[in-house]
């Protein structure tokens, strides 16, 4: 075995803290629920539970949703959304809808079973005033302490931002949307 003598650019303190941490992927770029999804599966296969509210995807089959059958009670999905806002056109039912995503998703923050929880697009919620980002920083402060929590989709309020413990922002340099290539089952959903 060689010691890893790679340069950091970072100070490492003595402290060795475990933390539950707050994630937040946003931007305008592809991969910001993929990449959580990615961390779901590590986490699946480092021993932990996980569960997925998914905002706005509705009950419309997604490779995702059907992957999670195969893991049994180790990561559950909730599709609790009706579509896109593009395609309901109903402010009021999507509220409704958010509202009830958002009730799940407190009970999975507050619960001793899961150990990471992604709320998978829920900053649109946040970034089109579905959802009261000052209610859900308030609700994040009281989780366990050692529950991490994913909080994905595009426009994630400065506040959330500020408040979260890493944040990514997904660029897009090129996407075969512009070229006129519609999303894929399996690569896009």
């Amino acid at each position: 075995m060689t010691t890893d003598k790679a340069p950091r650019g970072h100070k490492i303190s003595g402290e060795n803290i475990k933390k539950g941490l707050v994630m937040v992927n946003t931007g305008d770029g592809k991969g910001k629920s993929t990449a959580a999804f990615g961390t779901a599966l590590r986490a699946v296969g480092s021993g932990y539970k996980v569960a997925v509210v998914q905002f706005i995807k509705g009950q419309w089959k997604t490779g995702e949703g059907e992957a999670a059958t195969q893991f049994g009670d180790k990561l559950k999905f909730f599709p609790m959304g009706e579509g896109f806002t593009w395609e309901t056109q109903n402010f009021e039912q999507d509220v409704k809808k958010a509202a009830e995503a958002w009730r799940k998703c407190i009970e999975l923050l507050h619960d001793d079973e899961h150990q990471l929880v992604i709320l998978d697009e829920i900053n649109y919620c946040m970034k089109y005033n579905f959802v009261d980002v000052k209610e859900v920083i308030k609700e994040l402060k009281k989780k366990p302490p050692l529950k991490h929590v994913f909080l994905t989709g595009g426009g994630a309020p400065q506040a959330l931002i500020d408040f979260a413990d890493l944040v990514t922002e997904m660029k897009c340099i090129k996407h075969p949307y512009h070229q006129g290539i519609k999303a894929q089952q399996g690569i896009e959903f």
